[in-house]
């Protein structure tokens, strides 16, 4: 077997040693950029659903079908602190009064995810067992402003002042790609801001 012979085949392996690792860097890449695509997808429908959750409660503050249940509708909010609310409401359009109550809980309850900064969401109808939401909140916070736009302190001893709203909601992803959560963020986190949440019932005072 001739040196040439040697040299080609030798060359032949180089260049099919750098055609496989590229092969290889192409699909870890490809793998990375699907599994970031979908993490940003879950994402999105976290906060959607979230959003759209909040938002149709949170209109709902002091109506009733039968109006004589709650006639003066500054009553409607019970509890008002950072991360805690509660409020009557005719949830299921019956006539019948029903309170609701948000607030999350502490980091510490969830040992099983990655995530260090995420957080159950609980939803309390009335006296039954609060629904906790694993969708990875991180930040659930509230602020109140009475009839001028003034901010009220915490905690808000009279929810009768409560006028207007801020609501401030994070939601992350629970085991990002690179599980780095000293980076950047915003590379696994949305946020949703209402900055003058106003329900029609509280105006009607």
């Amino acid at each position: 077997m001739g040196s040439q012979t040697m040299l080609d085949i030798v060359g032949s392996f180089f260049i099919g040693g750098i055609l496989l690792i590229m092969a290889l860097r192409l699909n870890a890449s490809g793998m990375e950029t699907s599994r970031v695509y979908n993490q940003n997808l879950i994402l999105q429908q976290n906060i959607t659903t979230l959003v759209q959750m909040l938002e149709s409660d949170f209109r709902k503050i002091g109506y009733c079908r039968d109006w004589r249940k709650i006639p003066d509708p500054s009553k409607a909010i019970r509890i008002a602190d950072s991360s805690r609310f509660r409020f009557w409401t005719d949830y299921d359009n019956n006539g019948t009064l029903d309170s609701i109550t948000y607030y999350i809980g502490p980091t510490s309850e969830l040992v099983d995810t990655p995530n260090p900064r995420d957080r159950f969401l609980y939803r309390q109808l009335n006296n039954s067992t609060a629904s906790r939401m694993n969708l990875g909140v991180s930040q659930f916070s509230l602020r109140y402003r009475d009839a001028e736009n003034d901010p009220l302190p915490f905690p808000v001893s009279d929810p009768r002042l409560v006028a207007y709203m801020e609501i401030n909601v994070a939601v992350e992803t629970q085991a990002p790609y690179d599980q780095d959560f000293m980076a950047d963020t915003s590379q696994y986190q949305v946020y949703w801001r209402q900055l003058r949440l106003l329900t029609k019932n509280l105006r009607n005072r």
